[in-house]
C-alpha cells in the first residue's frame, strides 16, 4: 500500500524544504523527497559554502594589507584543504540544521529519486528499492543544475563546474572563468585573492549584465585593478584538457579565433532546470524551454501538481524559491488572502570584492518602461563608516519616478552592501515614497547613511557631497 500524505514536496532545496515546513506548520501531514543531501545545491554547493571561501579570501586580502590598518603580519599563506574543509563543514553543519526541522516539523524525509506516476502519485527509488507515495497535491522543487558546453560535458580535472570549483585538489595559477554573472564573477574573486592569475571571458559587452551599467561598469575597472584580465564580446569556442593545463579556442569579436593556455577553467554560464526524467511529460504539464509553466501562486496547468524555485524560470535565486514556498504552500492549506510574490521586490546580491545589490529597475529600465526619472548617486568616498574601514571605493544609487516618487529601484556596489539592500526591498514593499525615505533617520556612523544621502541626492539635496 502507498504511504499517502495531504502534500509530497520534491526536492529538498531552499524552495522545497521551506515548502515542506510552512506546509508542516499548516496542519498539513508532509512528506519530502530528496535524491541527495538535505538543503539541496544552495546549501550543500552553492550559496553556503562559497560564501564560506569567499570569507576567507576576505579575511587573506585584510591580511595581506595589514600594513594600512598599522599591524603586522609576516609570512601571509594559505593550507587550501584547510579552506575547503571550513567551507564544507560549514555545509555540513546547516545541512544538519534542516535535518532538525524536518524533525521538529514532523515532515517525513524520503531519500532516493522521485517520479511522478500519476495524479497524486510519485515512486521513489532507491538502489533496488521502491516506494510508492500518494497526495492530493505534489509540489515540484527539483531546481537546478549548471548548463554544460557541448565541448565540456563533465568536470574533469582541470574542467570545473561549480561542484569542483568549491573544492579544488590545487590551487590555479592561471585560470579562465566564463561567464560573467555572479557565479563567474565570485569565483573569480575568491581565486584571484587566493593568488590565482584570473582571466574573465564574456560574450556579452559588459560584466555582470543584469545589473545596471554604471555598478557594471565599476565591478569591472574594480577587478582590472585587483589584476583580472576581463575580455568581453568573445566565447570560448572549444577547451581541450592537457596533461598540464588547458587550452581555449577564444573567437573575438572581429570573428579571429586564437588560442590562449590556462592551468583551468571554470564553465559559469547558467543553469538548467532538473524538469526531464521525473515525468511531467507523462502528465501532460506544460514548460517552456524546460521551465515549469506556473500560475503566481505555484499552480501548473496539471491539478494537484504545484511548482517553485528554480525548475520554474528566472530569477534563479534561493530566496526567490523560499517565498515562492511560503506562497505555495499556504494557497495548498487554503490560507485566506494569500499574497503572489512580486519578482520586482527580489534583491539580488553578488558576494564578490566588491559586493553587490539590487533590487528593481535599473535606470535603462525604467527608462524604456516609460517613466521619467530622478536619479541620485552618493560615493562611499563621502561616508565616515566606509573610510575607517578602509573601503571607501563604490557607491549607492537610487532611481525615482519624477511625478509620483516611487522608488523604481536601487543598486549598490561596495562594503556590506548584500546586507543594506534589505532596507530598499522593505521600502519598495511598503510602496515607500522619496518623502519617507527623506524623513527616515539612520544611524551615525554607519555605512548605510549611504542610502540616505542617495535618496536625497536624487532631489538636489545631498549633505555630504
Amino acid at each position: 500500500m502507498p504511504d499517502t500524505y495531504d502534500l509530497i514536496v520534491l526536492g529538498s532545496g531552499p524552495g522545497g524544504y521551506v515548502a515542506a515546513i510552512r506546509a508542516a506548520q499548516l496542519g498539513l501531514r508532509t512528506a519530502i523527497v530528496e535524491r541527495e543531501r538535505l538543503g539541496g545545491i544552495c546549501l550543500n554547493w552553492g550559496c553556503i559554502p562559497t560564501k564560506a571561501l569567499l570569507r576567507t579570501a576576505e579575511v587573506h586580502h585584510l591580511m595581506k594589507e595589514a600594513d594600512a590598518f598599522g599591524l603586522r603580519v609576516q609570512d601571509v599563506s594559505f593550507d587550501l584543504g584547510k579552506v575547503v574543509e571550513r567551507s564544507r563543514k560549514v555545509a555540513g553543519q546547516l545541512n544538519a540544521g534542516v535535518k532538525g526541522l524536518m524533525r521538529k516539523n514532523k515532515v517525513q524525509v524520503v531519500e532516493g529519486d522521485g517520479r511522478l506516476a500519476g495524479l497524486g502519485k510519485l515512486t521513489v527509488t532507491r538502489g533496488d528499492q521502491l516506494q510508492e507515495l500518494e497526495a492530493k497535491n505534489i509540489i515540484v522543487a527539483t531546481g537546478s543544475r549548471a548548463r554544460a558546453l557541448p565541448f565540456a560535458p563533465a568536470e574533469t580535472e582541470r574542467l570545473w563546474y561549480y561542484r569542483k570549483a568549491m573544492v579544488p585538489p590545487a590551487m590555479p595559477t592561471e585560470l579562465l572563468v566564463i561567464g560573467s554573472g555572479a557565479i563567474g564573477v565570485e569565483f573569480s574573486s575568491f581565486y584571484a585573492d587566493m593568488g590565482a592569475k584570473v582571466t574573465i571571458v564574456e560574450m556579452l559587452d559588459r560584466v555582470l549584465p543584469v545589473e545596471d551599467a554604471e555598478v557594471s561598469d565599476f565591478v569591472r575597472k574594480q577587478l582590472e585593478k585587483r589584476g583580472i584580465t576581463i575580455r568581453t564580446q568573445v566565447g570560448v569556442q572549444s577547451l581541450t584538457e592537457e596533461p598540464d593545463g588547458v587550452r581555449a579556442s577564444i573567437k573575438e569579436a572581429d570573428g579571429t579565433i586564437a588560442e590562449h593556455r590556462f592551468s583551468h577553467a571554470i564553465i559559469a554560464v547558467g543553469i538548467s532546470p532538473n524538469s526531464d526524467g521525473i515525468g511531467l511529460e507523462e502528465l501532460g504539464v506544460k514548460t517552456t524551454r524546460g521551465h515549469i509553466d506556473t500560475d503566481p501562486y505555484g499552480r501548473t496547468n496539471v491539478p494537484g501538481i504545484w511548482a517553485i524555485g528554480d525548475v520554474t524560470g528566472p530569477p534563479w535565486l534561493a530566496h526567490k524559491a523560499s517565498h515562492e514556498g511560503v506562497v505555495c504552500a499556504e494557497a495548498i492549506a487554503g490560507v485566506a488572502d494569500v499574497h503572489p510574490l512580486d519578482k520586482a521586490n527580489i534583491p539580488g546580491c553578488t558576494y564578490s570584492r566588491p559586493q553587490v545589490a539590487s533590487v528593481g529597475f535599473t535606470e535603462a529600465a525604467a527608462k524604456a518602461a516609460g517613466h521619467e526619472v530622478r536619479v541620485g548617486k552618493f560615493p562611499f568616498i563621502g561616508n565616515g563608516k566606509a573610510i575607517a574601514l578602509g573601503e571607501a571605493e563604490g557607491f549607492v544609487k537610487t532611481v525615482f519616478d519624477a511625478s509620483s516618487g516611487e522608488l523604481l529601484g536601487a543598486h549598490m556596489v561596495g562594503p556590506e552592501v548584500t546586507e543594506l539592500i534589505q532596507g530598499y526591498v522593505i521600502a519598495r514593499q511598503l510602496e515607500t515614497t522619496e518623502a519617507e525615505l527623506m524623513r527616515a533617520v539612520f544611524p551615525h556612523p554607519t555605512i548605510s547613511e549611504s542610502m540616505h544621502e542617495s535618496v536625497l541626492g536624487a532631489y538636489g539635496r545631498a549633505l555630504h557631497i
